[in-house]
């Protein structure tokens, strides 16, 4: 049985939001409150701390007195680089810290049970890192990783220029951990102005736990 002991949070809000018309997708509204205020009700319980990856200025999230890490690799290199950057976070700030989960800051509704899923599904398999799954898709993003896989991603991202995470973690002994989808998938992301109405419907009628 592995015991990753306390998990550290990383919030990847470093994507450029085209769908959604630009700006900051986890900082638009959805029933009275921010994404990111969803995302966080649900994530920090699991977690010994929470950090906010995003690139530009930090200010913006500054109400949420969280840290802010901007990816170490230049030219928006992708989720990867947001996961590098809660590694190499976790390494310098937090050195007792073993784990990182990092998930999307646009997906209001994930599990509340997502680390302690993935530590479990993990430690039966014997798998190095974990992945979040849900109605037949996998959703890579969120996930599971040792601090110590943070050299290896940095020479993949900089010197391999691997953008594709499903690639990267091919290279690992990997547990998928599956969620089911009824009433609804926790794993539902905004991506475009008709996904945020989607949301508030879902709220609206008591869909989600």
């Amino acid at each position: 049985m592995i015991d990753t002991g306390p998990v550290l949070g990383v919030l990847l809000a470093g994507g450029l939001a085209r769908r959604m018309g630009g700006g900051d997708k986890p900082l638009k509204t959805l029933a009275g409150r921010t994404i990111l205020d969803h995302v966080i009700e649900r994530l920090a319980p699991q977690c010994a701390g929470l950090i906010i990856n995003a690139n530009g200025d930090p200010e913006r999230f500054m109400r949420w007195q969280l840290p802010v890490a901007a990816d170490g690799v230049d030219g928006f290199a992708g989720p990867l680089a947001g996961i590098l950057a809660g590694l190499d976070w976790a390494a310098v700030h937090r050195p007792a810290i073993t784990h990182v989960v990092s998930v999307a800051a646009d997906t209001p509704f994930i599990p509340r049970d997502l680390v302690k899923r993935f530590v479990a599904d993990m430690a039966t398999s014997g798998a190095e890192l974990a992945v979040a799954a849900s109605g037949g898709w996998s959703h890579p993003v969120i996930g599971l990783w040792p601090v110590t896989l943070r050299q290896a991603l940095h020479h993949a991202l900089a010197v391999e220029h691997e953008r594709k995470i499903d690639r990267f973690t091919a290279r690992y002994r990997l547990a998928t951990c599956t969620w089911q989808t009824d009433p609804v998938d926790p794993f539902f992301n905004a991506n475009e102005p008709a996904d945020l109405a989607e949301a508030e419907g879902l709220i609206a009628r008591g869909l989600v736990a």
